[in-house]
């Protein structure tokens, strides 16, 4: 069975199997063979893949963490648990995007409430962006089924579509900041993910009602916790499946 968490890593970080081989010091073929097999590496290659992959070994080899150890620090992800999105403190979101060093990941169909809730929302994406921040925007693709679904599953038909339309129109100013990327999905949705780091507040989604109705979940990635990684997992998983937008909403 292949390790596609490895897998994963690998190419989200754009090295190839030669350049992280040359980081770690083992042949290309054995870095092959830890994602074909999911052979698990000796210590000393485990922590430099980690350093060269910017993951924990708990997300790349779960199995090394016992089911007591992985369920206790699980728990202790969670910061808070919201019935609603509203419940949400408004300040929340706007704190953790400017506290963001490292990275900032949104996946949702159109997100439109970051627009009401923060103000000048993409000029601060850009201004973290020249920061040094890596930041990665999922939103829905308006032509596409999963939206179409989304729409109808709700009640509103193309009104979803619209937001997204709208969604899209809005992130045009940021499009062109060089540490920023977009790109447009056409998945089925079960969570909004948005990420700043080591934070994650994850948005459920229930059948047949908008997001803004549905809890939501906020994270503290903990060493040896599974849930802040399931979340990451899954948007890494459409992350690869996206298309890139331009800056003139033009699907590459």
């Amino acid at each position: 069975m292949a390790n596609e968490r490895l897998r994963s890593a690998i190419a989200v970080s754009g090295l190839t199997a030669s350049t992280l081989s040359a980081r770690v010091g083992v042949d290309p073929k054995t870095i092959e063979r830890w994602v074909a097999t999911h052979r698990t590496p000796h210590p000393a290659n485990r922590q430099a893949l980690c350093a060269a992959l910017n993951r924990d070994e708990e997300f790349l080899w779960p199995s090394l963490v016992s089911t007591t150890r992985a369920q206790s620090a699980s728990q202790a992800e969670v910061v808070a648990v919201y019935a609603n999105r509203a419940s949400v403190p408004p300040g929340t979101w706007q704190s953790l995007i400017e506290g963001a060093r490292e990275s900032i990941d949104v996946l949702a169909f159109a997100a439109s409430f970051l627009h009401d809730t923060i103000p000048d929302f993409h000029q601060l994406l850009v201004a973290r962006a020249h920061a040094g921040v890596r930041v990665r925007l999922l939103f829905g693709d308006p032509n596409g089924a999963a939206v179409r679904l989304r729409g109808e599953e709700e009640g509103i038909g193309g009104s979803l579509a619209d937001k997204c339309t709208l969604t899209w129109k809005y992130a045009r100013r940021c499009l062109a900041t060089p540490g920023l990327e977009a790109r447009a999905h056409d998945t089925t949705l079960y969570s909004s993910i948005f990420r700043c780091d080591e934070d994650l507040l994850a948005n459920t989604h229930t059948y047949g009602s908008p997001a803004n109705q549905a809890p939501v979940v906020h994270l503290h990635r903990v060493a040896g916790g599974r849930l802040f990684a399931n979340f990451m997992d899954s948007f890494d998983r459409v992350w690869q499946t996206a298309r890139t937008v331009d800056g003139s909403y033009t699907l590459a």
